[in-house]
């Protein structure tokens, strides 16, 4: 009786999926910049009174990556399953350097990142502006990877900073 059902039906049966298969992750990586002056990044390697700024950064990327779709208008929540935030240090340039990748099974997580490394920046500003008001936030973008290939139709001029301290 049940085959009589979808033949009448006339849909293809439908298929279920086992729960010990994970659907495909998508994975977006955000970056960005902050420069400031080669004492205020000694400072920030040398752990000021305010204690470990940059796992201080490190939790409020996760947070706000967490919260994207609370913070941005229309923006949908992606379920996210992973966050991460790593931070670079270049004491040559002084400069330090976030990134923040996210997983979700549902959708590519790119406000997510965004937000992250943005947030970890900031605050990472707020916690050592006392020191250095010079500080500047730029370069927050996307970094290509493997699940945003098809989206990737542009490249990232680094030419057009043009920043000195």
């Amino acid at each position: 009786m049940f085959e009589e059902i979808n033949q009448t039906a006339e849909q293809p049966p439908q298929k279920t999926i086992g729960l010990g298969v994970k659907p495909p992750e998508h994975v977006a990586v955000a970056s960005g910049y902050i420069y400031m002056g080669a004492s205020t990044i000694k400072l920030l390697v040398d752990n000021i009174q305010k204690g470990d700024i940059l796992s201080i950064a490190r939790v409020a990327g996760v947070q706000a990556a967490k919260q994207a779709s609370l913070l941005i208008p229309l923006c949908h929540s992606n379920g996210l399953t992973h966050v991460r935030v790593d931070f670079e240090v270049d004491l040559d340039v002084s400069r330090l350097k976030a990134t923040v990748a996210t997983s979700s099974t549902v959708a590519l997580a790119e406000m997510e990142a965004l937000t992250g490394v943005s947030v970890a920046l900031l605050t990472i500003y707020d916690m050592l502006k006392a020191v250095d008001k010079k500080m500047t936030v730029t370069q927050v973008q996307m970094v290509p990877t493997a699940s945003r290939t098809e989206s990737n139709d542009f490249a990232v001029d680094n030419n057009l900073e043009n920043l000195s301290f």
